[in-house]
């Protein structure tokens, strides 16, 4: 068990016969007769294996070590890891998604307000009393249209294009939203 324990920890840390010699100050040869269980390792010797191999003495000396497949243990790691991209991708677009569709409903919120402002903001500007005013002179009174603001085509403009614009932009959020 000795045997096969220090040969398969050995090439389980990628290392050669040479290599584990240098570490722990023995032949190349020697490590060669621990491996074919032709010698013995002595009880300083197997510390300084077992803190190379970075184990326990007991586990050095215990039940048969297996070599751990790493090709199928690394595929099984990228598998766990593609799975976890994969949920959080998922969880990034409906993150996006809402997102979108808040904006979305926002952007149709506002336009419906300022839709209702400039219906009621409308009804006074067509109101006589706001754009005519009536001034007396000498030979009696006389109508003369004054004009309010220098902005007033501007604003039922503005009435239709900035809802329209917040609709459409609305809509378009929202279709991309379900993409």
């Amino acid at each position: 068990m000795l045997s096969e324990n220090i040969k398969n920890m050995r090439k389980e840390k990628g290392m050669s016969q040479e290599e584990l010699a240098e570490k722990v100050n023995v032949v190349r040869q020697t490590v060669s007769k621990w491996e074919q269980n032709l010698s013995v390792p002595d009880s300083e010797m197997l510390i300084k294996i077992a803190g190379v191999f970075e184990v326990s003495v007991s586990s050095l000396l215990g039940e048969t070590v297996e070599i751990i497949d790493t090709k199928s243990e690394l595929a099984e790691i990228s598998q766990k890891l593609e799975n976890l991209n994969a949920m959080m991708a998922e969880r990034n677009s409906r993150s996006r998604r809402i997102t979108l569709r808040l904006v979305s409903v926002s952007l149709i919120i506002i336009a419906l307000f300022i839709i209702s402002v400039s219906v009621y903001t409308l009804i006074f500007m067509i109101s006589p009393a706001r754009d005519v005013a009536i001034i007396g002179g000498a030979d009696g009174p006389t109508s003369i249209f004054i004009a309010s603001t220098p902005f007033d085509w501007i604003t039922p403009l503005l009435m239709i294009v900035v809802p329209a614009a917040l609709i459409v932009i609305s809509v378009f959020l929202f279709k991309k939203s379900k993409q």
